[in-house]
């Protein structure tokens, strides 16, 4: 799934909120409420599912919906269903960057959203590995990235807090939030300990977890206070990637990166276009598997850009 662990760390689920808060946990919503000085109380009720959306639309609960980064009438279970629901539906909006998916077609109106290869930002894999995604490429035509998309809507309907001017900053929030309120002495949670998601901890200026984050200049992280760390420009692009939570959750375990960054060492060739070809052998490393590549063999690796038609994933 393409950063489904990071759509979740950013409430990107009907039943949560942001920095894997909880919706049914009254402190956290007057956190994020505070935090974002949003009107109280925030609603406490779970929102609808993607897969209940079509019934919402039919007996009338949603009608208005938009959809990003996903191509339901063609991937959701009932997706006829879906279609008919959409058909009925007052406003449809999408943001794609295919100009003819079959949900597209059932658009009112239709925002040039960036592919996968054109978007600069982070990404979040199963082990809480937080990754830069760079771009490959310049975007085609109109295409913005989904963060700017959202916001000059919110800017239209008179909101504030959305003048972002680069992916960099979004995460700098993203990164306050989590430290927000996330000590011993303000810990949140049922347990009274603080949360393991606190991204100030782990992108201290020293280390990330237990592995240094830019030794060569550390000078790249603004410390803004002892509480929230702000990445400069400079350090948000040549940040590489890390886990947080580090050693406040146990076991430590490495299960899908080869080595531990920022050293590459280990790695035979990272250049993209000449990856080799992967070896079975496995090492023993620190009580963490640790898979590495053999590389007596090259292979092609082929990368789609998501526009062409009937691809493997929506």
């Amino acid at each position: 799934q393409p950063n489904a662990m990071g759509g979740r760390e950013v409430g990107a689920l009907s039943n949560l909120l942001a920095a894997h808060l909880d919706l049914d946990n009254e402190q956290h919503r007057h956190l994020v409420a505070d935090f974002w000085q949003a009107p109280q109380p925030l609603a406490a009720e779970v929102g609808v599912k993607a897969c209940d959306a079509a019934d919402a639309i039919l007996d009338g609960r949603i009608k208005a919906i938009w959809i990003m980064a996903t191509n339901p009438v063609v991937s959701l279970p009932e997706a006829d269903k879906f279609r008919r629901a959409l058909a009925t539906c007052d406003l449809v909006i999408v943001s794609d960057c295919s100009v003819d998916s079959d949900t597209v077609k059932c658009a009112d109106i239709v925002l040039p959203a960036q592919g996968w290869g054109e978007k600069s930002g982070t990404v979040t894999n199963s082990e809480r590995r937080i990754s830069r995604q760079r771009a490959l490429m310049p975007a085609l035509g109109q295409a913005k990235p989904d963060w700017w998309i959202l916001s000059q809507v919110a800017k239209r309907m008179g909101l504030a807090g959305f003048d972002y001017q680069h992916a960099r900053d979004i995460f700098n929030e993203h990164i306050a939030l989590t430290a927000y309120g996330n000590d011993i002495s303000q810990a949140l949670s049922d347990s009274n300990q603080p949360r393991y998601l606190n991204l100030a901890k782990d992108l201290s200026p020293m280390v990330v977890g237990s592995i240094a984050l830019i030794e060569e200049s550390p000078n790249h992280l603004e410390q803004q206070n002892k509480d929230v760390v702000s990445f400069s420009r400079d350090a948000y692009d040549a940040m590489t990637p890390f886990q947080w939570g580090g050693a406040r959750i146990a076991p430590i375990k490495t299960r899908f990166i080869a080595i531990t960054p920022p050293s590459h060492a280990s790695i035979p060739n990272r250049h993209p276009r000449r990856l080799r070809s992967k070896s079975t052998d496995i090492k023993k490393n620190n009580g963490s598997r640790m898979f590495y590549q053999d590389d007596s063999r090259a292979v092609d690796l082929r990368l789609i850009t998501g526009r062409l038609r009937d691809q493997w994933h929506t």
